[in-house]
């Protein structure tokens, strides 16, 4: 049965995140604290995905993916109808009109 740990402190992760800001690194944080390097790597990266207003969110990647599908296939659709209506005229044009005798 693995061990669980309860989560390291709020004020400890925001105080060794600014640390490694400082310049030290998550290796000689690890030796001093409890936190291992690669969980004050892990905070350092969610901390700077959480600054960063210009990244999206998975939802919004996902949603994104799905307009740009959208997108792709009503432009195909609205080239299908062009052509198609470029041939309609075509033909239209190719046929004599008759008169009317009146």
């Amino acid at each position: 049965m693995s061990r669980s740990r309860p989560p390291y402190a709020p004020d400890l992760r925001e105080q060794l995140i600014a640390l490694v800001k400082a310049g030290r690194t998550p290796e000689e944080l690890s030796r001093d604290y409890e936190p291992t390097a690669q969980t004050i790597r892990n905070w350092i990266a969610a901390d700077a995905a959480e600054d960063d207003p210009d990244r999206l969110g998975r939802a919004e990647r996902d949603e994104l993916v799905q307009l740009r599908r959208e997108n792709r296939i009503l432009r195909e659709e609205r080239e299908i109808l062009r052509k198609a209506a470029a041939w309609f005229a075509a033909e239209t044009d190719a046929t004599p009109r008759r008169r009317s005798r009146s």
